[in-house]
């Protein structure tokens, strides 16, 4: 009997640890999803309460901070026009920190001319409160072939 009772009880953590995952990634995905759109339509009042004050940003042109980011959003240095997502993975740590990885191609408006970029994008979120921030989100230049390890 104590053996079927720890069994239930294993299984139920289990189970229930199971779904808190996968209600977090299926945030952190609609989050990223949401970002990309907020990108594009130079929304910096969201962005700006989605990442975090310490955050940080790496593209192929140089790193920089939350700030600096927002700044060439606002100002249209860099246009993320679109983000056209094939592939995204997710992986959760604790009930407070998840990684997730887009592969997309990148439509922007960079110096006067519009580009096509294929990425791998690295987005590092921390739980705040009741809210998601992002603290990193690396651009890693890939080709057209790279997939993503699920």
């Amino acid at each position: 009997m104590r053996t079927l009772i720890i069994t239930m009880f294993i299984v139920l953590f289990s189970s229930t640890s199971f779904a808190q995952n996968v209600t977090f990634e299926k945030e952190i995905k609609e989050l990223s999803k949401a970002k990309w759109q907020w990108m594009a339509d130079k929304d910096v009042d969201k962005l700006a309460t989605l990442f975090h004050d310490k955050s940080k940003f790496v593209h192929m042109s140089g790193s920089w901070k939350k700030d600096r980011e927002l700044e060439i959003i606002e100002s249209g240095s860099i246009w993320y026009k679109n983000a056209d997502v094939h592939d995204v993975a997710v992986e959760t740590f604790g009930d407070d920190t998840a990684v997730l990885w887009n592969r997309i191609t990148l439509t922007a408006h960079v110096r006067g001319n519009d580009v096509e970029n294929e990425f791998t994008v690295t987005e590092f979120y921390k739980r705040d409160g009741n809210d998601w921030k992002l603290l990193d989100l690396t651009f890693s230049s890939v080709r057209d072939t790279h997939k993503i390890e699920h």
